[in-house]
């Protein structure tokens, strides 16, 4: 049996998914939530195997979210929205989860998906796939410009004086995430300092 947790803002999307795979031979929904800092209250009380999660919703998104549960739990995140922009595909994997998939896709698609990345296998939608090896086929970017959408969020508040608690507040993150980010910055930029990462992100634009 594949413990579930379904997080969605919208009221009625996740009642019409919980009805929808409730129904579903060896799928239990266990727990929802409503945004990223409610699901991980239910995913530490209730365990699941799989989070179904969307990725805009208020406070936590979807990408912290995902990225706490992979740090602290052993649940697999499936990601299922209606959005499909390449920054917020590579910030979803980045962030650990298995599987990216729409809202649109067939019911099928969807209960496959969660039953691979309950396997430990990815899940993705064929539109998703084909974005990410258009991007694998793009000549490599400089460094700076692989710099997440959420990276350079909290190198802004960094620039703008904020602590690590701070920034944690103001983005609605856990202050260990805010840590990954500045590390994976600073990895990046091959740098070893909040100074000197502002510094340079600041002469090539990133910040302006």
């Amino acid at each position: 049996m594949i413990r579930l947790v379904i997080v969605d803002d919208h009221p009625v999307v996740r009642a019409g998914l919980v009805g929808l795979l409730s129904d579903e031979p060896g799928l239990e929904v266990v727990g929802e939530a409503a945004d990223g800092e409610a699901a991980l209250r239910v995913v530490a009380a209730t365990d699941p195997d799989v989070v179904l999660m969307d990725l805009r919703m208020p406070g936590v998104d979807g990408v912290a979210a995902t990225a706490r549960i992979v740090a602290d739990y052993r649940a697999r995140v499936l990601i299922l929205t209606t959005y499909e922009t390449d920054d917020q595909i590579l910030a979803a994997i980045e962030a650990g989860a298995g599987g990216y998939l729409l809202k649109a896709a067939p019911q099928d698609e969807i209960v496959a998906g969660i039953r691979s990345v309950a396997a430990g296998q990815t899940a993705l939608s064929p539109q998703v796939a084909v974005r990410l090896v258009q991007r694998m086929r793009e000549p490599a970017p400089e460094p700076a410009t692989l710099l997440t959408v959420r990276e350079i969020d909290v190198l802004r508040l960094v620039a703008a004086g904020r602590s690590n608690k701070q920034i944690a507040g103001d983005l609605g993150i856990g202050e260990s995430t805010v840590k990954t980010h500045l590390l994976r910055t600073f990895d990046k930029l091959g740098v070893a300092d909040r100074t000197r990462a502002v510094t340079l992100a600041m002469e090539r634009g990133l910040l302006a």
